[in-house]
């Protein structure tokens, strides 16, 4: 955990911090600024009295809050930590997490959180700054990425992956979590697909596979988000080769049919030239049959299921 915490745990020491409750602490600043006591308790491995006495001393530091979410029922009370000054010993000093939120917004975010406990081994990208950073390492450009412009007087914002939903990276795979909080149609779910669907476009064009995981608390939810996950990751018939296999392509063929043999030798010669065309054909096939993602899978929360709007 510590080294999927890049340290940021170790700044926690100033406030009196360390060991296991410094990452805990680390880890809901970082995802999502609020947790209920079953969530540190599960964290912690610990008695639910323990969790109660690290939430009282968060209070005491005036570092959180603890209360009764006015819209939500069945989670009990939710601890949210708002100091200022911790996030800014953890480099996110601006991140939103800490501010109050909608009941729907709020929901999200634990239920974000709520993924993040059970699969805290994953190499997760929990700021904008840090998905930004990742994506661009891999050649891909800020306007492929999901954005929200906000307009004030201060002048026009641009944030990108807005929705502050988990991500986690490595060299095969991104995984995107998305968090139904309730919403009675798949709209949000949709909306959300499509502002990600160039990234994940550019993610198959530099081999990494694109996956979705969506997390609910009924089976009501997880049976839509299967459906719509499911869909995305279907063959369609009507994608396209990646632009880059195709110029490929279309260079050995030229090179063949006007005898470049200076070109035919990068490749290794006519024969090892022809074997890489056919291997080309085939790639540009799967992918003008593939789907928007590899992968749509559902995964349903036990602590927050009896979480419900009033």
């Amino acid at each position: 955990m510590t080294l999927l915490l890049k340290g940021r745990d170790k700044a926690l020491e100033a406030f009196g911090w360390q060991g296991r409750k410094a990452e805990w602490i680390t880890l809901v600043c970082l995802h999502s600024g609020v947790f209920t006591r079953a969530q540190a308790t599960r964290f912690l491995d610990t008695h639910h009295e323990r969790a109660r006495r690290l939430i009282l001393a968060l209070i005491r530091q005036g570092l959180a809050a603890e209360e009764t979410v006015p819209g939500i029922r069945g989670i009990g009370r939710v601890c949210r930590i708002y100091a200022r000054g911790l996030y800014r010993a953890l480099g996110t000093e601006h991140i939103r997490h800490r501010r109050a939120a909608s009941p729907e917004v709020l929901l999200r975010r634990l239920l974000s959180l709520d993924y993040v406990i059970e699969h805290a081994d994953l190499p997760w990208l929990p700021t904008e700054e840090e998905k930004v950073a990742a994506f661009e390492a891999l050649g891909i450009e800020r306007d492929v990425l999901p954005v929200k412009v906000y307009r004030g007087a201060a002048g026009t914002t641009r944030r990108h992956f807005p929705v502050k939903l988990p991500v986690a990276l490595d060299s095969a795979r991104a995984l995107f979590v998305y968090a139904e909080p309730g919403h009675d149609t798949a709209t949000a779910l949709r909306s959300w697909g499509k502002a990600h669907r160039k990234l994940w476009h550019a993610l198959r064009s530099r081999g990494l596979s694109p996956e979705i995981v969506a997390v609910a608390r009924t089976s009501r939810e997880l049976e839509r988000a299967r459906r719509v996950t499911h869909g995305w990751a279907e063959p369609t018939g009507g994608g396209q080769p990646d632009p880059a296999v195709v110029e490929e392509l279309a260079r050995i063929e030229r090179a063949i049919l006007q005898g470049a043999v200076h070109i035919l030798d990068e490749f290794g010669g006519l024969q090892a030239a022809l074997k890489r065309s056919i291997a080309l054909e085939s790639q540009a096939r799967r992918q003008a049959r593939r789907g928007s993602i590899d992968r749509g899978i559902v995964w349903q929360t036990l602590r927050l299921q009896g979480a419900r709007y009033r």
